[in-house]
């Protein structure tokens, strides 16, 4: 059984176009790039892989994780994180509800007080929890959107521009922690960007659309 995610002969048309056409595997704690400008299907192979390609899209070919065939499986089913740039934090949860949220069902409150306060520990947000996402730092918003895909246990990571709008030196630093944090749980990452930084700094395999 082939650990981590693998892309079979998948290939995306629109309107009888041709967008995209991959054959790949991404290895436990391995990164590849995906890059190209807008428009050419960087996105559009994510949602393949999450299972929310739009009906105006043709596809064929398989996603499997760690040798599971999940391409008809649905989306919530499929255990694959996905990071956005926009932090997509809930406004109206405490920054530790919205970590709960992320986490699956089952436990005692207080163990399930505890995994988030971990959590947070882990990217250096102790106490954080009953804070007002607003009142947070764009960086700490991406921590915490971070650490709350990570709490739902995923198999597998994608990366959709996700460091697009933070500046230079906040972008450096988020990056090397998500790149960091899935190399510790051995997360396959498939990454879209148009910036060759983005590329560089993941180290993998960089295939090139359009």
């Amino acid at each position: 059984m082939d650990k981590g995610l693998t892309l079979r002969d998948v290939r995306i048309s629109k309107n009888g176009t041709p967008m995209v056409a991959l054959d790949r595997h991404i290895a436990p704690g391995q990164v590849l790039s995906v890059m190209g400008p807008s428009g050419v299907g960087k996105s559009t192979l994510l949602s393949f892989v999450t299972g929310t390609l739009p009906p105006v899209f043709t596809a064929t070919g398989r996603v499997l994780l760690d040798g599971r065939d999940v391409t008809d499986v649905a989306p919530h089913q499929r255990m694959i994180g996905i990071l956005f740039q926009d932090d997509l934090l809930f406004p109206h949860l405490s920054v530790g509800e919205n970590l709960a949220f992320g986490l699956r069902p089952g436990g005692s409150r207080n163990q399930r007080r505890a995994k988030v306060d971990a959590a947070l520990a882990e990217v250096d947000l102790e106490g954080f929890a009953d804070r007002d996402p607003a009142t947070l730092s764009g960086g700490q918003k991406a921590r915490v959107a971070l650490i709350r895909m990570l709490l739902s246990d995923p198999c597998a990571l994608l990366l959709d521009e996700a460091f697009s709008r933070l500046d230079a030196a906040l972008r450096a630093q988020v990056r090397d922690l998500v790149f960091a944090r899935a190399r510790d749980r051995d997360l396959p990452v498939l990454m879209v960007t148009h910036d060759a930084e983005d590329a560089a700094a993941a180290g993998g395999a960089v295939v090139t659309l359009g």
